[in-house]
């Protein structure tokens, strides 16, 4: 059975026609608040919607920038901004949607337990340059689920009613969007979940179709998302382990979803969302060559650097994070190396010797590698 909201009013997603993305029938025109016009462009293309996933101290303003001359997402969304009683919104976040170089769309994402505070964060966030504020209910750090915020949420759905109820009627000028996983140790919150996200007209779902306990080690559950699809009258996203053109047809083919959200695979490989758009228009899609992932490792390198006097060893520490990613694309190796570096002449020799060729390369996950890397990377990139 579909879940529906018949509610009209300003801020609730309306909903007109039918069709829309394969294997499912949703509405296939999506009317938003007018701030929010970018966004209801991209669901209402015909094309699916490829959005940037937050991940925290890594899709930052600089990582930005950088994805969007390989060719970038349809929207971003920023990395979560923590918010508690006496909290002022991060920043960080302020600063990449105030300075967007992207030339499309922004999403800010919030991230706590008080609806009150949340609800004051998502109205004062309606005064920048976003098309919709994001609560966060799928973060599956321990540091952050331990204290009831992100993923540890799914364990009180009664809060998360509250908190759905004051920020939907806080955010009346832009979307509303929800990101969350299917469950915290199992799954049967989901059902209630859904039906919490209709009766709070929620704009937009996107579902990682895993649980928080599951973090990024087993294979993603895409049924569930299709039952997102199925049983709600906004719509959603899929995301997870989509590290390809192939793999992303496979997901969008399994899930009817309305878009893709993505965040490991382009930073392995920030052509992908170019790759996806080219492979769904019948071009061939080009892999790039070890020397122009090199390339890229370099940029990332410089583009991230705080400022010219930043300490060396500090930002190759920084620079693993992002390789984490990147390297389960290359071989156990390459990453064995990374990990150990702690200068830029160390960290580079080693790009060098994996990177420096004309072969083309398919940047996707290397399985003992990506195995290696899930648990690790969790406590400090989730979003």
């Amino acid at each position: 059975m579909a879940i529906f909201s018949s509610d009209t009013s300003p801020g609730a997603v309306q909903n007109v026609g039918a069709g829309g993305a394969k294997g499912a029938e949703p509405p296939s025109i999506w009317r938003l608040p007018a701030r929010s016009r970018a966004l209801e462009q991209a669901l209402n293309s015909g094309e699916p919607v490829l959005a940037l996933a937050p991940m925290q101290d890594v899709t930052d303003l600089p990582f930005w920038r950088l994805l969007s001359e390989y060719g970038g997402p349809d929207i971003y969304w920023t990395e979560y901004s923590r918010v508690h009683s006496t909290s002022n919104i991060d920043r960080a976040v302020l600063k990449a949607i105030q300075e967007n170089p992207t030339g499309r769309p922004a999403i800010a994402q919030l991230i706590g337990n008080d609806a009150e505070a949340l609800a004051k964060a998502a109205s004062e966030l309606q005064g920048h340059p976003v098309v919709a504020v994001d609560l966060n209910l799928g973060c599956p750090a321990p540091v952050v689920y331990r204290k009831c915020a992100g993923g540890g949420l799914l364990r009180e759905p009664e809060r998360i009613d509250r908190i759905l109820g004051a920020m939907r009627q806080a955010v009346t000028d832009v979307a509303f969007t929800v990101k969350t996983r299917i469950g915290f140790d199992d799954t049967e919150v989901f059902e209630t979940l859904l039906e919490i996200v209709a009766r709070h007209r929620v704009d937009l779902l996107t579902v990682h179709g895993r649980t928080v306990r599951e973090m990024y080690r087993s294979e993603v559950r895409y049924g569930f998302i299709r039952r997102a699809v199925e049983a709600l009258g906004c719509p959603v996203l899929a995301n997870g382990n989509v590290y390809s053109p192939g793999r992303a047809e496979q997901v969008l083919a399994e899930t009817g979803a309305r878009g893709l959200m993505i965040g490991r695979g382009c930073i392995r490989n920030p052509w992908i969302f170019g790759q996806i758009r080219d492979h769904r228009a019948g071009r061939g899609f080009r892999r790039p060559t070890g020397r122009e992932v090199l390339d890229y490792v370099r940029r990332l390198y410089e583009a991230t650097q705080p400022t010219a006097g930043f300490r060396e060893r500090l930002q190759v520490e920084k620079m693993k994070k992002y390789m984490n990613f990147v390297g389960d694309g290359i071989s156990p190796d390459f990453l064995h190396r990374i990990r150990r570096a702690t200068t830029r002449d160390e960290f580079f020799t080693a790009c060098n010797d994996h990177l420096d060729h004309e072969r083309p390369m398919d940047l996707v996950p290397v399985p003992n590698v990506a195995l290696e890397t899930s648990a690790e990377t969790v406590e400090e990139t989730c979003g």
